[in-house]
């Protein structure tokens, strides 16, 4: 099998990663550095757009950089058993749902809101209650 060398710019049309990004992951230490050139081009490998293309899975699913860099410690140990990478998954979906319970009673508000609504602005509750005082958090003492 040969060793294909691309540039960053067709590293970046495979994956559909955009170049500043492809960057950025090689800065953090997220994407490890490229060979280069005598001219200082970078050299990307299969090997760096597999990885490449795990980062951006991981980020298309919401992952944190931190919990992909963790996912990519350990795949490097394939031997491991998976149990973290179960843990992981399990929290990031507890927040996922969380945020999907948060959206919903978002959506819900928005519906309210546009069924209320008066004739004219003076008279308008989305107006209303985007201008209302935002509500304050409970004092420690209240909850």
């Amino acid at each position: 099998m040969s060793l294909s060398v691309i540039s960053i710019g067709q590293l970046s049309r495979q994956t559909g990663v955009n170049i500043e990004t492809i960057r950025y992951y090689e800065k953090i230490a997220l994407l490890p550095p490229p060979a280069r050139t005598q001219g200082g081009y970078r050299q990307y490998g299969e090997p760096h757009a597999r990885r490449l293309r795990f980062i951006r899975r991981g980020r298309d699913l919401g992952f944190s950089i931190e919990s992909i860099r963790a996912l990519l410690s350990l795949a490097e140990q394939p031997d491991l058993p998976c149990g973290d990478a179960d843990r992981m998954v399990a929290s990031h979906l507890e927040e996922v749902d969380r945020k999907i319970a948060d959206l919903i009673l978002l959506r819900d508000e928005l519906r309210l809101m546009m069924n209320c609504c008066g004739q004219v602005v003076a008279e308008c509750q989305i107006i209303g209650s985007l201008t209302a005082a935002t509500p304050q958090a409970p004092s420690p003492d209240e909850s």
